[in-house]
């Protein structure tokens, strides 16, 4: 789970990028599953579109998406979601340090 602080973070970062992948007519398939996992470890944080003609409800959509691939659903903002997972080996976002309480 990611603090506000990181969240924050990814939101700047993630605010110049274009999306890599998109829900589309078939919904959540396998196949978008795998394209989006790869590029999660391509990239760590991506912007995923949700087509207007999606089955799902784009925040339902995403929340999907985030949890079969494992990564954190940053942002939705209108039809555009923001997932960040943290690449297993060699990470190349460093995430801010949380605040001590």
């Amino acid at each position: 789970m990611l603090h506000g602080k990181a969240t924050r973070y990814l939101r700047a970062l993630g605010h110049s990028l274009d999306p890599v992948v998109q829900i589309g007519k078939e919904g959540v398939t396998e196949g978008l599953v795998l394209a989006t996992s790869r590029a999660l470890l391509d990239h760590e944080l991506i912007k995923v579109k949700v087509g207007t003609e999606a089955p799902e409800d784009r925040s339902d959509a995403l929340a999907n998406l985030a949890a079969s691939t494992g990564s954190e659903l940053v942002q939705v903002l209108g039809r555009t979601g923001l997932l960040y997972k943290k690449h297993p080996e060699k990470p190349r976002i460093k995430l801010p340090p949380p605040n001590p309480r």
